[in-house]
């Protein structure tokens, strides 16, 4: 397997998380989105959308990373990062789509240079633009948690260590890298406990820590 991606890609990353959870290897192709690596004519040959993360595999190319992560899911048993129960999957995905459909689509790079570049916003708006939908969403995220809490407590059940239950899933591939990138823009974390306990957890484990953006070939501090 081939992935195109960038260090600091939040979608990127949740990819590499998802590829280290499952013990697959592949090989690491950077795309520089700052010097727009994906803009040029040879990444554009391989990626309609010009985007990344993508991942080559069996003559294939995939793009979009939650798609990426249930094919791997899908395809490799090990690890499951999605339930078995239809119930328990719905609930997974909605986690995960409340960060990758509701906190990062606003934030984005390129959401974030049309800003400063496009709408001449000085840096100190771009960035309060990025702190207050981020914090909304995290906040959304943190009551759904406390949701899958009670209903765990009511059930007799075991609280969840990770997002839910007690082994990571497809919703801490997304929650980790959009932590990383609020820690970049300064973002307070009070009033998150559950969330970010669910993060201290994740970042205890291997996998995780292999594939954050400074383990990444094409790191840059």
């Amino acid at each position: 397997m081939i992935l195109h991606n960038y260090f600091r890609s939040s979608a990127s990353f949740r990819v590499r998380i998802a590829l280290a959870l499952k013990g697959l290897p592949y090989e690491y192709v950077s795309v520089h989105l700052v010097k727009g690596d994906h803009k040029s004519a040879a990444y554009a040959n391989k990626s309609a959308d010009r985007l990344v993360p993508l991942l080559e595999v069996d003559g294939e190319s995939l793009s979009q990373s939650m798609a990426i992560i249930e094919y791997l899911d899908e395809t490799h048993a090990n690890s499951p990062l999605l339930p078995k129960d239809a119930l328990g999957r719905a609930k997974v995905r909605a986690l995960a789509q409340s960060i990758s459909c509701e906190i990062h689509p606003l934030n984005n790079l390129r959401v974030l240079k049309y800003l400063l570049k496009v709408l001449k916003l000085e840096e100190s708006v771009k960035n309060t633009w990025y702190n207050h939908w981020c914090r909304e969403g995290l906040e959304a995220f943190e009551r759904q948690l406390d949701v899958d809490a009670a209903y765990r407590m009511k059930q007799g059940q075991e609280p969840s260590i990770y997002c839910f239950g007690g082994t990571p899933t497809l919703a801490d591939c997304c929650l980790v890298p959009q932590i990383f990138n609020a820690r970049r823009f300064d973002m307070p974390f009070d009033g998150l406990p559950r969330t970010m306990a669910v993060f201290d957890a994740c970042m205890k484990l291997p996998a995780f820590q292999q594939a954050q953006p400074s383990n990444c070939p094409d790191f840059e501090a």
